[in-house]
């Protein structure tokens, strides 16, 4: 057979040097580091667990990839940095990404035909988890996958319940709407006019930094629709795996509605909500004003008084609240805010209730863009919002697959507080070449790779956790999920 001489790439020269390259190299990746990703699997579960929350109709002898492997591969694809399903046309080559997935072939040197060489599934069979019809059943013919989206809204708190070891004594439910921008004509598309623009308007629920519900829902609902619904059931499950926990729930004034603050205290849940300011709220707050507006004039600096008072308003709400008044001066003038809790103030005092309790819930913000911009929660182009919801849980379980390695791989290192797309880029980008035999998986990993040290910290923490979250993982397994009743 005649072997082919790979064509030679002539270069500037580097002095007295020529400088050229060919395609020679062998088997060559350039994300060696996702094998800590792999680590963070086989601790915690979270893929395997998260694939409960379907339904696979598929005869098991006819197919190549399983479910979970399936999963996998869109999982880690994401956390690696690939968000468009043609990206798997190419990435089912790669050798690193079959391990990652599991494949006892990462090589796909036993497959067939023309698959023959390619390891991994392409874009076709990857995106039956996202379009397969919610009625799909065994005698459907090509989409077989069936997704049920309460289940996955359901997996979201048990991963968050597994990872702790010793029960928090408080927790606080951050709440908040975002906005997904529409370049096509998707199912639920609406103009919304404070974004100016068209969108989906998703809501979340986050606790710190890890999501306990990612809700796609059309941008033409007011900002608390659905969400008691999901509080009831959030709270419920918190409860029941810590029944001494305190919980408090805090969003902005978008959220402070009557409905909301009656089931709260009703049910024994504490509540911080950003409150709109109005004429009533001003004048109460008056005194303090001037207050902070002769500070700043003595001082030349932002000056705060705060104010606790109990607040009515004429009609919506049921009963008088603790409202907390922040009177605020700056250069370019007064900045009055007001919050309603139902927090006494034995336990936050007005100037921690706002800078401390109140103000934290930026953290959530932060997390939301993260989630938009490194793991393409916003990718939302699919035709159904059906489809969209499980690509919008796909880069949710990719979130907290990174955030499981920042947080007990990364700990004690300088990667310890990085954003997704710092770790993927310090982290996971190393080149590496890969040797496949019978017995063993070799990567030779560049060495000129200039965060060495992290990596193997990284490698030994992960190590270190040994058998603790595999049991637990065990232990909050999900259940089967009972047939979805309805689209949604």
């Amino acid at each position: 057979m005649t072997q082919c001489t790979p064509f030679l790439f002539d270069f500037q020269p580097l002095d007295s040097r020529e400088v050229v390259a060919r395609f020679d190299g062998g088997k060559v990746t350039s994300d060696a580091g996702g094998l800590l990703l792999r680590e963070v699997e086989a601790k915690f579960g979270f893929i395997a667990q998260f694939a409960r929350c379907f339904t696979d109709y598929r005869d098991p002898d006819c197919i190549e990839h399983s479910l979970v492997e399936l999963l996998k591969q869109r999982v880690f694809g994401l956390c690696l940095g690939y968000d468009d399903l043609n990206d798997h046309d190419q990435l089912r080559y790669d050798p690193l990404l079959a391990v990652l997935v599991g494949k006892k072939d990462p090589l796909g040197a036993d497959r067939v035909g023309r698959n023959k060489g390619k390891a991994l599934a392409g874009k076709s069979t990857l995106n039956r988890l996202e379009l397969t019809p919610v009625r799909a059943n065994a005698q459907s013919r090509y989409k077989k996958i069936v997704a049920h989206l309460d289940a996955m809204q359901q997996f979201f708190v048990q991963a968050f319940v597994q990872q702790y070891v010793v029960p928090p004594t408080r927790i606080v439910l951050d709440v908040d709407a975002t906005d997904f921008a529409l370049h096509g004509h998707q199912l639920g598309r609406f103009f919304h006019g404070y974004y100016d623009e068209y969108c989906y308007l998703p809501l979340y629920v986050f606790c710190g930094d890890f999501p306990l519900l990612a809700l796609l829902r059309p941008s033409n609902l007011d900002e608390p629709v659905g969400l008691l619904k999901h509080l009831k059931r959030i709270v419920a499950a918190l409860r029941q795996a810590w029944p001494n926990v305190e919980i408090v729930v805090r969003g902005d004034s978008g959220f402070c509605r009557e409905h909301l603050m009656r089931w709260c205290e009703d049910s024994g849940v504490h509540y911080v909500f950003g409150l709109a300011k109005n004429a009533r709220l001003l004048r109460i707050l008056g005194a303090e004003m001037h207050q902070a507006k002769e500070q700043f004039q003595a001082t030349k600096e932002a000056a705060r008084v705060f104010k606790d008072f109990t607040y009515k308003t004429r009609k919506t709400w049921s009963r008088e609240r603790r409202v907390v008044g922040k009177a605020e001066h700056l250069a370019k003038g007064e900045n009055p805010r007001f919050v309603v809790t139902s927090l006494p103030p034995q336990a936050f005092d007005t100037r921690s209730l706002y800078e401390q309790l109140y103000c934290g819930r930026g953290n959530m913000e932060n997390r939301i863009k993260e989630k938009k911009l490194f793991l393409f929660a916003d990718r939302v182009s699919c035709q159904t919002m059906r489809a969209n919801q499980v690509r919008l849980c796909l880069s949710t379980v990719a979130y907290i697959v990174m955030r499981a390695l920042r947080d007990f791989g990364l700990r004690d290192t300088e990667l310890a507080q990085a954003q997704c797309d710092t770790i993927r880029v310090k982290l996971l980008k190393i080149g590496a070449t890969i040797r496949v035999s019978v017995r063993r998986v070799v990567l030779a990993m560049s060495e000129a790779f200039p965060f060495h040290n992290i990596f193997q910290h990284a490698w030994e923490n992960l190590r270190q956790l040994g058998s603790v979250f595999v049991s637990s993982t065990r232990t909050h397994e999900h259940p089967p999920p009972a047939p979805a009743p309805c689209p949604t």
